[in-house]
């Protein structure tokens, strides 16, 4: 899989080719996706990089932040209150 980024910094981003074809591979590349971001978290790195959270990455927010999701709850709740901005899009259910 070709990887891109500044590694120099530790920062990097892996493209997976996936062949439409192959009805496993999905499955395989979203394995082996999991376990690269959880590897990173475990060494104090983060699963989202510098590009920000998106639908992508947010299943392992608590993973990396824990109790402080509960945290970005109330300040998404006491900025949004009726849930406009973005809504789904960060913080997981």
């Amino acid at each position: 899989a070709p990887i891109v980024g500044h590694v120099g910094d530790g920062n990097f981003h892996v493209i997976f080719l996936i062949d439409p074809d192959d009805p496993g591979e999905f499955d395989r590349v979203a394995s082996l996706n999991q376990r690269m971001v959880m590897r990173a978290i475990e060494m104090e790195g983060t699963c989202t990089g510098e590009h920000g959270v998106g639908l992508g990455k947010r299943e392992f927010l608590q993973a990396e932040h824990g109790l402080a999701l509960d945290m970005m709850r109330a300040v998404k709740q006491a900025l949004d209150p009726d849930n406009l901005l973005n809504p789904g899009k960060i913080l997981p259910d």
